[in-house]
């Protein structure tokens, strides 16, 4: 039970936290709790069919499936994240001035919600699919079906109860800080997405590794600690990476940084009459 309730607080807080940031980022905008809601729908019924299928998914490409797999969900999820850091950046200081009712000038903004609800599932997908196949491993190798169900299910409360706590934590940034803060986690997050997504490639061999590693750091932080996978999912922490995979991150960090400061001083574009 202690094993279940374990593992899916753990996954459950890597999908709140994300969800928690890009939730805190997009306050104010029109349709955003339906948009947040579709995402979240949408990945965990995504999840299950994953569950279903791993072991196709596992068999194509010669048995690298599932590490395409998991490289497409988050290589799409940093491209996601970076286009909106850059919408963001254009965006940004109207939305400050008016929080509460936004203009017609950002009235578009549901297309940045119907982008982000894609983040969203892409996330809940990637964690929701995971836990479902550690479960079934779990179940599989002799513990009771009802003390896994269980710890799940205390590990699914205790995972939302810290993700809440982590939003409220967002929310309390004072105004003249926020977009600045919630940007910066959302750019680290691309990042952390794009290195993860390289390290999958290499397992399937499609990549070289440059260096491996390039450092280890395991004896100080572990990536098995819950503090080092929270900080590996919010800002790409590996305690030995790859070569290619500090390249990915240093590369999504450029582009990105460099689209926000050039849309940052070019207004956006107003509605045509």
């Amino acid at each position: 039970m202690l094993s279940a309730a374990i593992i899916v607080f753990r996954e459950v807080l890597e999908a709140a936290l994300i969800i928690g940031i890009i939730a805190a980022a997009t306050r104010g905008l029109p349709g955003r709790n339906r948009w947040l809601a579709v995402g979240v729908v949408v990945g965990a019924a995504g999840s299950a069919l994953v569950a279903v299928m791993t072991g196709q998914i596992s068999d194509l490409a010669e048995g690298t499936g599932q590490e395409l797999f998991n490289a497409g969900i988050l290589g799409i999820a940093a491209l996601m994240l970076a286009w909106h850091n850059i919408w963001m950046a254009r965006h940004g200081a109207q939305m400050a001035r008016e929080a509460k009712q936004i203009g017609a000038d950002v009235a578009s903004g549901s297309r940045e919600m119907s982008t982000l609800a894609l983040v969203i599932a892409l996330a809940v997908l990637r964690e929701g699919s995971e836990t479902a196949l550690f479960l079934f491993g779990l179940a599989t190798s002799g513990e009771s079906p009802l003390a896994v169900a269980g710890g799940g299910l205390a590990g699914l409360l205790t995972g939302v109860a810290a993700g809440l706590a982590l939003y409220a934590g967002i929310l309390g940034i004072p105004a003249r800080l926020f977009f600045a803060a919630t940007s910066g986690l959302i750019l680290l997050m691309a990042c952390a997405m794009s290195s993860q997504a390289a390290q999958f490639l290499v397992q399937a061999d499609l990549l070289p590794s440059l260096a491996d590693p390039v450092w280890d750091t395991s004896w100080l932080l572990d990536m098995s600690s819950l503090t080092g996978r929270f900080l590996h999912t919010l800002v790409g922490y590996e305690a030995s990476p790859s070569g290619i995979q500090l390249v990915f991150y240093l590369s999504t960090f450029i582009v990105i940084l460099a689209g926000m400061r050039i849309f940052r001083f070019r207004p956006a574009s107003s509605p045509s009459t």
